[in-house]
């Protein structure tokens, strides 16, 4: 796939390549999701972090809002990144698309899974923001998230919490998506906290080797 940087972009910091995608995100046409958005949901948090978190796509208050993990699940997000004392100032989070994914039901819109055209249109934004940040460990949330970018057979169930390595030297791990944590109830819900604080402590290790090894 090309990039959305040619080589005349190398001087541009990160900002302003970010800044540059999000003007792009939010005008684009490139999928029916542009059909029904409020807002485009393009990414929040701190650009030159080793540690960029991938989910699957915004839901009905990020697209009103047009941050990502806001609500329920955002709240949660925020509980496991201050387990290990982190905050969103001290990572990068986005999305494999962002738009909302939604179907009417019942005269009201619910959120789905995006489909694979879907992602593959929005890949070029998120290949763009991989490029501009460079992170070190990518922690993806979610299956979707995790078969767009370390293996399209991969299976959350079996291999989340292995780490796998990815092109320019990126580390890259999957964990539950939040928003299944809350869905779980009783014996399962007990279990399923625990690996994904197995999961953000090997994450956090790696994270404060990248801290130092940069200085």
């Amino acid at each position: 796939m090309d990039s959305l940087f040619d080589a005349a972009d190398g001087g541009e910091n990160r900002e302003e390549r970010l800044a540059e995608l999000a003007r792009q995100v939010a005008v684009c046409t490139r999928c029916d999701l542009a059909l029904s958005r409020t807002n485009t949901v393009f990414g929040t948090g701190d650009p030159y972090s080793p540690l960029m978190l991938i989910g699957e796509g915004p839901g009905e208050n990020e697209d009103a809002t047009g941050l990502p993990f806001v609500g329920r699940a955002g709240k949660l997000l925020d509980d496991i990144l201050a387990a290990v004392d982190l905050t969103r100032r001290d990572v990068y989070i986005t999305n494999i698309v962002k738009c909302r994914a939604a179907v009417e039901e019942g005269g009201r819109m619910k959120n789905r899974q995006p489909r694979t055209s879907e992602i593959k249109a929005c890949n070029i934004y998120l290949q763009g923001q991989t490029e501009a940040i460079k992170p070190k460990i990518i922690l993806c949330l979610g299956g979707p998230a995790a078969k767009t970018v370390i293996d399209k057979d991969f299976r959350i169930t079996k291999d989340r919490g292995k780490w796998y390595d990815l092109e320019g030297g990126i580390k890259a791990m999957a964990t539950f998506h939040p928003a299944y944590v809350l869905r779980q109830r009783g014996e399962d819900l007990q279990n399923t906290k625990r690996l994904v604080w197995k999961d953000i402590q090997a994450v956090y290790a790696e994270y404060q080797q990248a801290i130092e090894e940069r200085g």
